[in-house]
């Protein structure tokens, strides 16, 4: 866990893409299944949130570029229910949209999580 708010947690998820390590998965604390189900001051704490964490990417790790994707019901590729935003620093050779998923170890996930946490910190993001 990165960390949580009182409707939010954000978590370093298991998978990374390329030659890339983990992403972070913004997630509500309260079991909503898909977008349809939020509610509206959740929906909102999401966005801030998955913000917020695209901006610690920027600041942590340099990358060229976040995305953020989220799926819902099964013809709109949705394989987890309960509700999950992800939030990917960018590389030109991540190969994200080629599926090339690899497993990050726990270690390297908690590195990950704790250099997010420090970033928020020195980048004055736990303010907004």
């Amino acid at each position: 866990m990165i960390y949580r708010t009182e409707h939010v947690a954000v978590i370093m998820a298991c998978d990374g893409f390329g030659p890339h390590g983990g992403h972070a998965m913004v997630i509500p604390t309260a079991h909503h299944e898909a977008l349809y189900d939020l509610p509206d001051h959740v929906a909102a704490q999401i966005m801030f949130e998955t913000r917020r964490i695209a901006l610690a990417m920027k600041y942590a790790w340099s990358p060229q570029g976040t995305s953020t994707r989220q799926h819902n019901e099964p013809a709109g590729n949705q394989h987890v229910w309960h509700y999950h935003q992800h939030v990917f620093p960018r590389f030109s050779d991540d190969d994200l949209y080629r599926h090339l998923r690899h497993r990050v170890p726990v270690e390297e996930r908690a590195q990950k999580a704790t250099q997010l946490r420090v970033a928020l910190d020195e980048a004055g993001l736990w303010d907004n």
